[in-house]
């Protein structure tokens, strides 16, 4: 992948909707008007730092700012929100170039970093010295917050109200943040389950200034399988409590029993399954 900054040459354009129509002919028994359907936008994100491409992703074009931040922490890029100095966006017709701008410090570990990953075409794990780096192990979440059965059903049921693009489309995942004291924080939507969650990691940040990486007393919810990647996700969260409404993986189990976090799955139909950490929920 070149690091140049190729951008320059191409012509600015708005940020897409989150959402475009499209006629559709359906297709039922008894048969129903065709019409319009809302599908999401998946579009190319580039995010760099400093001026050089580390990732494109394909993503919803909202919540960028959110992204940038939340994708910098659980990457490992940077460790507080505060270390960023500033972000800048721009939309071209082929995608979005999410410009992050890290302090120098910072800038210096990246491009450190940047050295090591250097490696042949097709290497799947270029930089990384051994399968234990593969799959770090996170860092352990200790806070023992205890949530009541009931009060996982009701944050659930609040995030599902709260999914407005899912909700015209039904075609996004989410990721919400819930909390005893404060209800539903926070709920970000994406075509993809890691970009939303990294999209709500951000906005969480940007709202709470810390020094650093800390536990936090409240209920993850996903709308996805959870697979190891979200359980290391949210360790970088803080979460002590991840809920979702499909099956985890068995990796995703051993690591969220290592890590100290509660998984709770197969959220739906006003029952879950609760693999890791059960002390936490309250079995009303």
């Amino acid at each position: 992948m070149s690091n140049a900054d190729t951008s320059c040459s191409l012509e600015p354009e708005p940020i897409p909707a989150p959402a475009s129509e499209f006629h559709t002919v359906s297709w039922n028994r008894p048969p129903t008007p065709s019409g319009l359907r809302a599908v999401p936008e998946e579009t190319a994100v580039a995010l760099t730092y400093n001026g050089t491409t580390h990732a494109v992703m394909m993503a919803t074009p909202t919540d960028l700012e959110d992204y940038a931040v939340g994708f910098s922490l659980t990457e490992g890029q940077i460790e507080r929100a505060e270390q960023i100095r500033s972000i800048d966006i721009a939309a071209f017709a082929t995608g979005i170039d999410v410009r992050i701008w890290l302090d120098a410090e910072t800038a210096d570990n990246f491009r450190d970093r940047r050295r090591r990953i250097v490696g042949p075409t097709g290497c799947g794990l270029c930089g990384i010295e051994s399968l234990v780096e593969a799959v770090p192990a996170p860092r352990a979440v200790a806070d023992e917050t205890r949530f009541g059965a009931s009060a996982i059903l009701k944050a659930q049921a609040q995030m599902f109200d709260a999914q407005t693009l899912h909700a015209i489309t039904s075609a996004v995942h989410a990721a919400a943040w819930w909390t005893a004291e404060e209800g539903l924080v926070a709920v970000r939507e994406d075509v993809g389950r890691h970009n939303a969650l990294d999209k709500l990691t951000g906005a969480l940040a940007r709202r709470t200034s810390t020094s650093g990486p800390k536990d936090r007393s409240g209920i993850l919810l996903l709308t996805s399988r959870i697979s190891v990647e979200m359980v290391q996700k949210a360790a970088v969260l803080g979460a002590p409590v991840i809920v979702a409404v499909s099956a985890p993986t068995a990796l995703a189990v051993r690591v969220a029993a290592g890590a100290g976090i509660t998984l709770a799955a197969t959220a739906r139909n006003d029952a879950f399954d609760v693999y890791t950490h059960p002390e936490r929920i309250v079995m009303e």
